[in-house]
Order: structure tokens, then sequence, then C-alpha cells
């Protein structure tokens, strides 16, 4: 880990995917996890796809899926000008620049913003999203407020950005999305209407224990059935990575709801 200062704070320079992919970030805040490479891992990106990633932050999920996919463009949509400043930094840090492009946008803006900056209805092929997650009225908010914009929100704005995200997607296009296992109950409510075929896929910390994650894969205007997937342990009873969670965390293996 590489510690830098810039005019907005101390900063960051840190090794994921096993090095392949580099990424500043602000010391101090939400941090990149596992929650980005577990995300990225699940999108099923396919030779032209315009993949859109909204509350993209520092840009780590869309990055580690544009290493991946060599022939797609992605757009990091961040309300919060330095992160999306930071992500711009990231993707010319990883030669990703050509394309890999931040804009400057609420995820829940209404459509003639997204419109504003190219983002029409119908428009893109993927939608990546890992939605602030926390009840405000049930948890602690951080006194961080950058942290506190990407945990706490209300159920409102999960709705607003499951909405931007239908709206972005074209014919059978697909939204995938990271969320806290325990609301899973209101992200199903939330997709209900729009989207079907959706395939979940919880992450357990340890064997035995409660999905702490769920992975979820949706697709526009889709009929087909509810489909519940194998988990993903990450981690054995002694605290140590599985290897499977390695593999993915590590070695840029894909997850089952990125096959199309």
């Amino acid at each position: 880990m590489m510690r830098l200062q810039t005019g907005g704070g101390e900063l960051t320079e840190d090794a994921v995917l096993g090095g392949a992919l580099r990424l500043r970030q602000p010391r101090r805040g939400h941090r990149v996890g596992h929650d980005a490479i577990l995300l990225a891992a699940s999108c099923p990106a396919e030779r032209g796809d315009h993949v859109v990633e909204l509350g993209a932050g520092v840009g780590a999920a869309g990055l580690a899926l544009a290493l991946r996919a060599a022939d797609i463009t992605v757009t990091l949509v961040e309300i919060d000008l330095d992160l999306a400043a930071l992500a711009a930094e990231n993707a010319r840090l990883n030669q990703l620049d050509a394309r890999v492009k931040p804009i400057v946008l609420d995820a829940a803006a209404p459509a003639r913003a997204f419109a504003a900056v190219g983002l029409r209805p119908d428009s893109v092929s993927r939608v990546l999203m890992n939605p602030p997650f926390n009840e405000p009225l049930r948890q602690r908010p951080s006194p961080d407020r950058r942290r506190r914009l990407a945990h706490a929100a209300p159920r409102e704005m999960l709705s607003a950005w499951i909405k931007a995200a239908a709206r972005l997607l074209g014919p059978r296009g697909t939204l995938t999305l990271i969320f806290r296992a325990d609301g899973l109950a209101d992200l199903l409510k939330c997709l209900d209407g729009a989207f079907g075929a959706i395939a979940i896929l919880p992450v357990y910390a340890k064997p035995g224990q409660p999905a702490i994650r769920v992975l979820v894969r949706a697709t526009k205007a889709s009929r087909a059935p509810l489909a519940l997937c194998p988990g993903l342990i990450l981690n054995n009873m002694a605290g140590e990575p599985t290897p499977e969670a390695e593999a993915i965390l590590r070695n840029g293996a894909l997850l089952p709801l990125a096959q199309v």
C-alpha cells in the first residue's frame, strides 16, 4: 500500500485482484473491499457491451470488469466530484481510460439529467450497482460523510436506483448488484415489475453462518422464474480464505452469475 497526499486529503494506492488492478482511494471513509470485486465477477459482459456502474465511487467494480472484458465500454456514474476524479485517475493508472469514463451525476437523477450526459433510455447493455444498503433509521450513521453516503440510504433510494437501471437498459439487458442478505425482501420488491429471471447467489463469511451478502442478476422485462444459486463461502472456520474466494478475489475467476 502506497500513501499519497492531495489537496483533498491523504490517499492510498492499493493493489487488488492480485496486483492486476491498482486503485487510488481516500485513506479515510469508505474503502474498496470484496464487494466490488464480487460484483464485477458476477456481470455477464459480452463483446461490444456498454456497461454503466451506478454509484461507482473510485471505480473499482467497473474497472475490474473492463480489465476482464477487453471489448466493452464502461461509464462510471458517481455523485461525489472528488471520487469521480479519482475514478478517472484510476482509469488512467490502469491504462483503461480509453474505455472507462466517469461522469458526475446522482444515480437517482431524472431521465433528462442522464440524457444530458449521453445516457438515454434503452441505451446500455448492463448496469452494475453496489447501492447504499444500511437503513439509516435502523443503524447509527457514520460520522464520515463519504462513508455515510456509501453505506446508508432509505429504501426509496434503492427503488430510485433500480428504476434508473431499468430505464437505461435496453431490451433483455441485465442488472447486476450486491446487497446485504437481510435486505433481500426489500430488494425483490423493488425489482418486481421491471425485471425477471432473477438469479440470487448468497455470500457467506464462514461455513454454517447466515449469508452476509447476496449477489443478484436480473433481466429487464423477462418473465423467467427466480433461481437460487449455490453460495460462495469466503473463509473457512479458521478465518483463512477459501480456494473459491481466492480464485475470484485474487485471480479474477468468475461467479456463475457472469454466465450469459
